[in-house]
């Protein structure tokens, strides 16, 4: 499609859907940049703000402002769209419009009382307002942004969480359900590969056939597909491999062009496996397993095998050792058993045996 110019100094540019402008800003240098939106009008209306602004900064030197909407179009640019849509579904309507430079700590609190009103649970609100916190913390040190961040620091207190993770005979009852998936040939290999890897949802229905390298046993993930930012991989084993493989013949038989791992006979990507996932946890007789718990099995099962917690950590890429500390220390009392023994050698070594004589009798 060739480029559409006007005169209000918007344009559409091969290739690309939205609306790019161009302007004068405050150094005077012109400045090109894209809306973000199709919309003609909301495209003026975003150049007339950067104008406006460009002028202030101009004249009296003063900082320009910036609203939710302007912050979330750049972050989601930059990063996973699929990871965070549904919190940014929920905090749209109440933080659209709202300048950053005048965000306040009073703002948040009303959207976590109004979240709290409607029965949401603190680790969903948290997830809400972690994303918030995320944005304005990832403009403030890549756009240079300097606008406050009320949102930092206010996590809500929960609950315990769900440990749920599936025994060997519950995994193997889910995927031989999964095999009986006639319309969703792809559940059964996405199942595999998320206990073999412990990779997001996200992450596996996402996956380009790009960043697979089946000769080094690697999958790619670059910054924007992790919630760490950071660019990484994850190794294949067997299983994991097999699965991959079990993909790369469907789309040979059906598309060979498609760029996606888990696509459909088109070489469309598939948006959700929820439905067909929900099944198979029926047809397998399993109750409450949901599809982050094959990640969390990945985890489970590595701790039990003797892996150590620094070892999973980097496999499930978290954030913070403590994270992973959590959720699976428990599974591993082996461990302790090791370093209670060590009291006895202590014992055996020293010969003071008293020492624990009175310990026994206190």
């Amino acid at each position: 499609m060739p480029k559409t110019r006007d005169r209000a100094g918007l344009r559409k540019r091969h290739g690309s859907p939205y609306w790019w402008a161009s302007y004068t800003d405050a150094s005077g240098k012109r400045t090109r940049r894209s809306t973000g939106t199709t919309d003609r009008k909301e495209a003026e209306a975003l150049l007339a703000k950067w104008k406006l602004e460009a002028f202030r900064v101009k004249q009296w030197d003063a900082s320009p402002s910036h609203t939710f909407d302007e912050l979330m179009l750049a972050y989601l640019h930059e990063h996973d769209v699929e990871a965070v849509k549904w919190s940014l579904k929920r905090l749209f309507p109440f933080f659209t419009g709202k300048e950053l430079d005048t965000l306040s700590g009073s703002d948040v609190r009303q959207y976590i009382q109004r979240r709290q009103g409607d029965g949401v649970k603190p680790s969903t609100i948290n997830k809400e307002i972690g994303l918030l916190s995320s944005a304005i913390n990832w403009a403030r040190r890549e756009l240079e942004w300097q606008i406050p961040n009320p949102a930092q620091g206010r996590r809500q207190k929960e609950a315990e969480g769900r440990n749920r993770w599936l025994t060997k005979s519950e995994a193997a009852a889910l995927i031989g359900a999964a095999e009986q998936a006639i319309r969703a040939p792809h559940l059964v290999d996405f199942i595999r590969l998320g206990l073999n890897t412990g990779m997001r949802r996200g992450e596996m229905l996402g996956l380009e056939w790009r960043r697979v390298d089946l000769a080094r046993g690697l999958i790619y993930l670059e910054g924007r597909h992790q919630k760490n930012g950071k660019a990484g991989s994850v190794p294949l084993n067997r299983e994991a491999r097999a699965a991959l493989i079990r993909r790369a013949s469907f789309r040979a038989q059906f598309c060979p062009d498609s760029l996606w791992v888990f696509c459909d006979k088109e070489g469309s990507r598939i948006a959700s496996i929820k439905k067909g996932f929900a099944l198979a946890v029926r047809k397998a007789g399993l109750e409450d397993v949901h599809v982050h718990d094959l990640r969390r099995t990945c985890g489970s099962w590595l701790v039990q095998a003797g892996r150590p917690i620094h070892e999973v950590s980097a496999l499930l890429r978290h954030s913070d050792i403590r994270v992973t500390d959590k959720v699976y220390a428990h599974l591993a009392p082996e461990n302790l058993r090791v370093a209670v023994q060590a009291l006895e050698e202590v014992r055996a070594h020293s010969g003071h045996t008293h020492i624990f004589q009175d310990a026994k009798n206190e």
